[in-house]
């Protein structure tokens, strides 16, 4: 290999070795919490510094028409961008965790989890061979569920972790099928020879098939519906490991889905079947969002119905807007998770001041209707000016009826006329802003190439319409739908059905084995028998 590609294939590599270091330190149990966290900061810092070199690296070295690789790691523009994000995240997460977790029994194990997590991690975004993509996921969930069982006397935590056991092994068996079908065909397990072979060869059964399965495995991993429940109940985790889980894990299923872009363009079923699951979980997990008080919980299903837009947009073929999202995304849920004590103050200064927050009811019918059009509106000026009129028609009108909600207003009143054109200005200016965002994406050096599926954005426009009509009516008409509230606020009974099949398939016990002391004063004694 020669020197120009042999380094920055090594200096992406630096950042698993410092994190499986501060791994080791975290297991060698000499050092007291201070220390510990010390170490890891630096550690995580020194990290950093090398996913930024990486990144930087092109800039300095001609370019040579490929990116660096080997037979079984490659440094891609995209997997050099998500290093850099995920090791910023984890450097952040972990001065917040070092201030969270005083006094905290078993930092030690929880620094020893998180750094395993980021090492896997870092090991995914350089696969260039099934075995690695494999291995590394499996890595990650194994690491995590130590995060995710910090307190293993809550319940639910451990019946979350479990839930997430049961589809990462699923997962794992539907990853090996794929890459046993694609090595058959392709004569190698490397990702590289299977992009020349489809390029060269097309797609072939196997390999449709194989693409197929691994649709399968994302779904399970990104927790779409129906597998999404144990997203849901990790909130009893301590909150940084929600803001890793969130803001970094999770988005994962997209950055593979992107990464195999070549094989999902070839596969019409497996982009067709990511259609059907990634529109149905972002609808009916919008839905559920919208009854939800709590706000780690609204979070939590927030993030689900973003993994279903995430993989839509993915079958959509729009790689470009996949890699923004997942990057807004992270960056988003990472501050929220990070802030969400300030909400809780923020309402109870709210509740002193006797001022209650804006209600979404009591809107005017003429904005809810008007909306969309002066979305569509916005994002079809600002295409016309920054893209030359490049982007699908459809995938316009899909962010018109995604960005409407911005430009509601509230029913007049009496001296609020100035409030309403304030407004009305604001909303404007989201929407072009957002919009100046996503066509200047694709001049971002993601190294990712777009196919829009023109059939497949209809589907997707048609079912984003019924749900603004639903939203529509949930303003207009809020009394005729009370039944749908129940139903929405209990997660239309999904993860139920889940959660009875997965403890039949794989029983385990999901209670601690004493209670714990503060139990039963609270909630009377925990149940010790298994669920059945």
């Amino acid at each position: 290999m020669a020197l120009p590609t042999f380094l920055p294939l090594a200096g992406a590599l630096m950042p698993v070795a410092l994190m499986c270091c501060a791994l080791l330190f975290s297991l060698a149990g000499r050092s007291g919490p201070d220390l510990l966290w010390k170490r890891f900061g630096l550690l995580s810092w020194a990290a950093l510094l090398c996913t930024l070199a990486t990144l930087a690296w092109p800039a300095f070295v001609p370019a040579t028409g490929s990116s660096p690789h080997s037979a079984w790691l490659a440094v891609t523009t995209l997997g050099a961008w998500m290093a850099a994000l995920v090791q910023l995240l984890g450097t952040v997460i972990a001065a917040f965790s070092s201030r969270y977790l005083q006094g905290e029994r078993g930092q030690a194990r929880y620094v020893a989890a998180f750094a395993g997590v980021l090492a896997s991690v870092h090991l995914l975004l350089l696969a260039n061979h099934w075995l690695v993509l494999i291995a590394a996921w499996a890595m990650i969930g194994a690491a995590l569920r130590h995060l995710l069982c910090f307190y293993p006397d809550r319940p639910f935590a451990l019946l979350a972790a479990h839930k997430k056991r049961l589809a990462d092994r699923l997962a794992d068996a539907f990853l090996l099928v794929a890459a046993a079908l694609a090595w058959r065909e392709v004569g190698s397990g490397t990702l590289s020879d299977l992009w020349q072979h489809l390029a060269q060869m097309g797609a072939t059964v196997p390999l449709q098939l194989s693409a197929l399965c691994l649709v399968l495995a994302v779904i399970l991993r990104t927790a779409l519906f129906p597998a999404h429940g144990w997203l849901i109940q990790v909130m009893e985790a301590p909150t940084p490991v929600s803001a890793l889980l969130h803001a970094g894990v999770v988005n994962l299923g997209g950055y593979v889905l992107i990464r195999f872009a070549p094989l999902l363009e070839a596969a019409s079923a497996a982009r067709w079947l990511l259609v059907a699951f990634g529109l149905a979980t972002a609808l009916l997990a919008g839905q559920v969002m919208l009854t939800r008080v709590s706000i780690k919980v609204r979070l939590a299903w927030s993030t689900v119905a973003q993994m279903g837009f995430m993989a839509l947009e993915c079958a959509l073929g729009l790689y470009t807007l996949a890699a923004l999202h997942l990057i807004g995304h992270s960056l988003y849920k990472a501050h929220t998770f990070l802030a969400a004590s300030t909400v809780v103050q923020h309402s109870k200064l709210q509740m002193m001041r006797g001022s209650a927050a804006n209600s979404l009811t009591g809107l005017s019918p003429a904005s809810l209707i008007a909306a969309p059009v002066l979305a569509f509106a916005c994002i079809a000026l600002v295409q016309s000016f920054v893209m030359g009129g490049s982007w699908p028609w459809w995938w316009s009108s899909l962010l018109a009826l995604a960005w409407a909600p911005l430009l509601w207003l509230a029913l007049p009143q009496a001296g609020t006329l100035r409030t309403a054109a304030s407004g009305v200005i604001a909303g404007l200016a989201m929407v072009t802003g957002l919009a100046a965002a996503a066509s200047l994406a694709h001049a971002l050096p993601f190294g990712v190439h777009d196919a829009p599926d023109d059939l497949a954005g209809i589907v997707t426009l048609v079912g984003m319409a019924a749900m603004y009509l639903f939203l529509l009516t949930l303003q207009l008409r809020p009394q005729a739908l009370a039944a749908w509230r129940r139903s929405s606020y209990a997660g239309f009974y999904v993860d139920e059905f889940y959660t009875r099949l997965a403890l039949r398939l794989w029983p385990t016990r999901w209670t601690p084995a004493t209670p714990a002391a503060h139990f039963p004063t609270m909630m009377g004694a925990v149940p010790q028998a298994a669920a059945k």
